[in-house]
């Protein structure tokens, strides 16, 4: 298979690729963050406001018309790519966080009662954190955890005795921001139905190279991100089942969102419009239909083998770098490390590698509780993309090393 992965056309894609930092030729390894933008998803953002920019759903001139035809093309093409029963079970949102924020509001605020118990991880991002937090302060809920190893795994065994009638909601991560660890989600989503929860699953980091099938998954919820897909910012998705759309509330009000208003009461159009409100992200939603197109055309197997021979690389390597040790060794992992080194600070070795034109995440990357685990407060990581290459790795190696015999230089190799 890697044989049959072109990276250097895949390279050829990536504009942003071809920028000189600090005068040294970008090496990009911050796509957990956020993914580069192929040309293709450019472009189609760029057309869409130069030749046929026109509002969605509100009126019947030719672009408008145009518009919320190819606004809704994006939502089946989204219905498609992970799977789901049906196209109105897709909701545009403006980013993982807001969609797992609709679910603690709408669901949330509406099904569960003082007393009534939710799940979350020790691994989770904050966005799959605070929400839950602020409802159960609000509602009088009691919010648990399951612990990881220090391994950077779920302790299944653990979760298994969390469950109980109580639980009504489970959220977890399907790949964990900080450590790449790869969640039994499958398995998660069986145990917690068996009690009668329902399962959010947060897919920030899986949706752009897992193959999904949430229907298969039998999941309630699933969210992510069109920014770590290599579309555009300020869009996302949340899928939910549609049983369960129907009967949630509105989550913000305004127009679009309506069937009548009165000066006593308003009623609400069916799910998905139900919860977009005002004018949507339209141009951003067109660059996600052709970030989904781009992926699509190289194949998320083909996707999936090429980032896990870079893993695989990327581990080997780093594990050669005196005094490194790497965060996070689960037996299924995604393209995450993250990783320390004796003495010396993320930061300054973020700050070094960014004078050599390497980009990488440093701090406690949005997952303070999983760092504690580890009894840290800051952490390094390198996070790899469809665009990255072997000589990306072996770079910032070399330099990782570098700055070990400039901060540490008692340390030779």
């Amino acid at each position: 298979m890697v044989n049959s992965f072109d990276i250097r056309r895949v390279r050829e894609d990536f504009p942003m690729l071809k920028k000189m930092m600090n005068g040294r030729h970008l090496i990009y390894l911050d796509t957990a963050a956020t993914s580069q933008k192929p040309q293709s998803v450019i472009d189609a953002i760029h057309r869409f406001y130069s030749l046929e920019y026109g509002t969605v759903h509100r009126a019947i001139y030719e672009l408008a018309a145009h518009s919320t035809e190819m606004y809704s093309t994006v939502r089946t093409k989204v219905q498609q790519f992970i799977g789901a029963r049906e196209e109105e079970e897709i909701i545009f949102t403006r980013g993982t966080t807001e969609s797992i924020n609709l679910v603690a509001h709408s669901y949330g605020r509406t099904f569960l009662k003082k007393g009534d118990e939710i799940i979350i991880s020790e691994m989770e991002h904050h966005s799959n954190i605070v929400p839950w937090q602020l409802l159960a302060k609000e509602r009088g809920l009691k919010l648990k955890y399951i612990p990881m190893s220090l391994e950077g795994e779920l302790r299944l065994d653990v979760f298994k005795e969390l469950l109980s009638e109580r639980t009504k909601l489970v959220s977890v991560a399907h790949i964990a921001n900080a450590t790449g660890t790869i969640n039994p989600i499958k398995e998660i989503i069986s145990l917690a139905h068996q009690v009668g929860a329902k399962v959010l699953i947060d897919g920030a980091q899986a949706a752009s190279h897992l193959s999904l099938n949430v229907e298969a998954l039998d999941v309630d919820f699933y969210a992510f991100s069109g920014h770590k897909i290599y579309g555009p910012t300020g869009i996302g998705v949340l899928y939910g089942k549609r049983e369960l759309l129907k009967d949630m509330p509105p989550f913000i009000g305004g127009g679009d969102m309506i069937e009548t208003v009165t000066m006593e009461e308003s009623t609400f159009q069916d799910p998905p419009l139900r919860f977009e409100a005002g004018t949507p992200s339209i141009a951003e939603v067109i660059g996600l239909g052709a970030a989904i197109d781009y992926i699509e055309s190289l194949g998320r197997e083909n996707i999936e083998e090429w980032l896990n021979h870079l893993l695989s690389h990327a581990t080997e390597k780093l594990l050669e770098v005196s005094g490194l040790k790497i965060i996070g060794t689960a037996k299924k992992k995604g393209p995450i490390i993250s990783f320390v080194l004796d003495d010396l600070h993320p930061l300054d070795l973020g700050t070094l590698l960014g004078l050599k034109g390497i980009a990488i995440r440093t701090g406690h990357l949005c997952a303070q509780p999983a760092l504690s685990r580890f009894g840290l407060k800051s952490i390094a990581r390198i996070s790899l993309g469809i665009y990255n290459t072997l000589s990306d790795i072996d770079n910032t190696v070399e330099a990782i090393q570098e700055g070990v015999l400039l901060l540490r230089p008692e340390v030779s190799y």
